[in-house]
């Protein structure tokens, strides 16, 4: 056994969880307080298994995309969650987090830190089907916890349609069926008084 490489990935997997202590803007559906960045990312990997069906490119690889999804956001532990409608706090996100990425994975043996480093920058540049479709469903996730909780952290934060219309409409891009569920919820929730025209 090779006892550096283990102490190595034993040391990642202990650092990996502080995301537990990162929480988002997006409250869980009983809106008894916010999600924290872990379970955001085991709910979108259950959401790749459960929507796989819905993804623009069927022969994709359904790995791959877990694989993104569970290790996507682990550089908030360094760079922190980043709002989505922040504009301000969206400025140096990508400088942030790819110094994060750095740190993070370079814990890991040579080997696991390159693949690691190569699926998270798959993910952040959305170029491939598998990476389109992991960026749709993070982007569903907290859209439905919004809808589903009448978008209650949509008007704590004064968001509007607009910017809930261009902030998720790459959806399409990895899932165009789930953009147009996404579109007509989206409708309905101004049509409720739940996001703001």
């Amino acid at each position: 056994m090779d006892w550096q490489r283990l102490e190595r990935q034993v040391a990642f997997i202990l650092e990996i969880d502080r995301l537990k202590t990162v929480y988002r803007r997006t409250y869980l559906t009983d809106t008894s307080r916010f999600e924290n960045s872990a379970e955001h990312s085991w709910h979108i990997a259950v959401m790749a298994m459960v929507m796989a069906e819905y993804a623009n490119n069927p022969a994709m690889d359904l790995l791959r995309v877990l694989k993104m999804l569970l290790i996507h956001d682990l550089v908030e532990i360094d760079a922190g969650d980043t709002f989505a409608y922040d504009k301000a706090a969206r400025e140096d996100k990508a400088e942030r987090e790819q110094g994060a990425a750095d740190r993070l994975f370079s814990l890991l043996p040579e080997d696991q830190a390159a693949e690691f480093r190569i699926l998270w920058d798959e993910f952040e540049s959305r170029k491939t089907g598998e990476a389109k479709f992991a960026a749709a469903l993070d982007r569903l996730q907290p859209l439905l916890h919004n809808l589903y909780t009448h978008g209650k952290s949509w008007q704590e934060h004064g968001v509007r349609k607009f910017q809930v219309v261009s902030l998720n409409r790459h959806m399409a891009e990895g899932a165009a069926g789930l953009w147009t569920f996404a579109s007509k919820w989206i409708e309905k929730a101004v049509e409720q008084g739940d996001l703001a025209e």
